[in-house]
């Protein structure tokens, strides 16, 4: 029983450390070289933190967010490196979800909330909830709101993983907290 709580303990730390670590790849570009002490931590130019927000966010609140951008949700585009490029990510905004529905030229797709960092990195959707059919990311696609503070571990389920194994249709986000960034 000891060697399943370490075990379980350990996933969790690698958890941790795996979201603090795409959270500070998404502000990559911070120079904080350029702070003036006492000056409230901005830059002389304006708001220090501007330029490094993400894409779609402004001070008004929150965003949708296209999940893959142009791309939208399909075998082959790297969706983990797409979500620390354009993270980060806040609670209280929308991912879209948008794939064509299965035909004969598409195979299907879906979109599984993962429980937990192993669940994400074995692509092992048996206790994972599916949050979008085959059929839902049609026309403008379906959204999933960012209401807590945790890791959100996003998976392709079709053919019983493939997708999400081989075809990087995978990706994890843990929203920051809007106020304390802004």
């Amino acid at each position: 029983m000891g060697v399943l709580k370490s075990a379980g303990a350990l996933v969790l730390v690698l958890a941790i450390i795996s979201i603090l670590a795409i959270n500070a790849m998404a502000n990559k570009n911070c120079n904080t070289s350029t702070i003036v002490p006492g000056n409230n931590f901005n830059h002389t130019a304006g708001d220090f933190w501007g330029a490094y927000r993400h894409k779609n966010a402004t001070d008004q609140g929150s965003k949708k967010i296209v999940v893959g951008g142009s791309e939208n949700w399909h075998f082959g585009f790297n969706y983990t490196d797409w979500a620390i490029k354009n993270g980060p990510f806040y609670l209280n905004d929308t991912l879209v979800f948008k794939y064509d529905p299965p035909n004969d030229t598409t195979f299907p797709h879906s979109v599984y909330l993962l429980p937990n960092l192993w669940s994400y990195q074995n692509c092992d959707l048996k206790r994972a909830k599916k949050i979008g059919e085959v059929n839902a990311g049609a026309g403008e696609g379906f959204e999933f709101v960012l209401k807590r503070w945790q890791p959100h571990f996003f998976a392709c389920g079709e053919r019983n993983g493939f997708h999400c194994k081989v075809g990087l249709m995978k990706f994890t986000i843990w929203p920051l907290i809007r106020n304390w960034y802004n």
